[in-house]
């Protein structure tokens, strides 16, 4: 017999059951690539935005990288910036706005980055930065926006969705408590997108369903939830160009 940690182990055994040492890559998941990268690019955005001229604490610089990408209803639609629908996603006003934010994201993105796979968990994410870009301008045309807090309010709807399908109570899990402070700041406090933050999270919502509800209920077809996902983010863009020539009254 062989003396062990506890207890004596006969030598066939202690052969057959030597210790094996698990990474944390192994035991909790992948690594969260992807919400990695969309940090890095936040950062850098911020930080070449300025030195451009944006403002580091808020505001819009005589230049920068916020004149050209914040969405705003009138650049939009009369002279065809539709690219600001996008831009205005990885735009913050000021280093406090973009920590904020990029907090969130790691606290909310690398759970369903591992849970749904990296592919679409880009797609979900991009889905709910152009659901809180129409939500903007929809409810706000006339207003510069900019910042990733549609999308993370989207990754909030996600996690109200996913943790239902648990059985889980958000109360329960202190979620029901985080959104119910950020809603309230986001009605509650003048200069933040009512809009951006409300139209994130509806299409959070329905992500969130698609991804864990779905299946539950049906058997979908291999790439179908990909495909609707990726629909509902096109779908969200064209709503914001329409909404960026509808609402708005010309400035110009």
């Amino acid at each position: 017999m062989n003396t062990a940690s506890v207890g004596f182990h006969c030598p066939e055994c202690a052969k057959s059951g030597k210790q094996t040492v698990v990474s944390g890559a192994a035991l909790f998941g992948a690594r969260p690539l992807v919400t990695q990268i969309l940090i890095g690019i936040n950062v850098a955005v911020l930080a070449l935005g300025v030195a451009l001229g944006d403002g580091i604490m808020g505001g819009i610089g005589a230049s920068g990288l916020l004149q050209d990408g914040a969405a705003f209803g009138p650049l939009i639609a009369e002279r065809d910036e539709w690219w600001r629908i996008i831009t205005s996603g990885f735009l913050h006003f000021g280093v406090l706005h973009r920590a904020f934010d990029m907090y969130a994201l790691w606290i909310l993105g690398p759970d369903f980055e591992r849970s749904v796979g990296r592919v679409r968990y880009l797609l979900v994410y991009f889905s709910c930065l152009l659901g809180g870009s129409f939500g903007a301008l929809l409810v706000t045309p006339n207003a510069a926006t900019a910042g990733a807090s549609g999308a993370i309010f989207g990754l909030f709807g996600v996690a109200v969705v996913a943790q239902r399908s648990l059985g889980r109570s958000i109360w329960d899990t202190g979620l029901g408590t985080v959104l119910l402070i950020n809603f309230a700041l986001t009605f509650g406090i003048s200069g933040i997108s009512v809009g951006g933050h409300v139209g994130g999270f509806v299409v959070g919502l329905v992500c969130g369903w698609l991804c864990y509800e779905l299946p539950r209920r049906a058997k979908p077809p291999k790439g179908a939830v990909d495909a609707v996902i990726a629909g509902i983010g096109v779908a969200c863009f064209a709503g914001a160009l329409w909404a960026a020539g509808t609402w708005q009254n010309s400035i110009f």
